[in-house]
């Protein structure tokens, strides 16, 4: 079986993600990366409306990053879930989020949340 791959890489958010009232409150920034698998039907693309649009995948990453929710893990499995339920032809996904300052004490970096769905 032939699969196709579209991703998304380091789309950037500021968004309002997470448990406590100050992360609503002022933000945080996040970093999103999103993989696809499908297979074409067609044997050699030769327009849009036989592949997936990744204008429109990024519309609905967009979407969802303008919906708090308190944890990426949710975040993860809402993606999945939308880009699928929009390209129902996608039989992968695979999503992370970072969130690149995390509110924690004496912490440096930052902490990601990864989810691969097969459908």
């Amino acid at each position: 079986m032939n699969m196709l791959t579209i991703s998304l890489n380091n789309v950037r958010f500021r968004a309002y993600h997470g448990l406590y009232p100050e992360e609503r409150q002022k933000g945080n920034d996040f970093v999103v990366n999103l993989k696809v698998k499908y297979t074409p039907s067609a044997g050699v693309i030769q327009s849009l409306d036989e592949t997936i649009d990744y204008a429109e995948l990024f519309a609905v990453i967009n979407e969802t990053m303008q919906q708090p929710v308190d944890l990426l893990e949710t975040l993860v499995q809402t993606i999945a879930v939308a880009v699928h339920r929009r390209f129902p032809v996608i039989r992968e996904a695979e999503v992370s989020v970072e969130k690149l300052n995390p509110p924690i004490d004496q912490f440096e970096g930052s902490a990601m949340v990864s989810y691969r769905a097969v459908f």
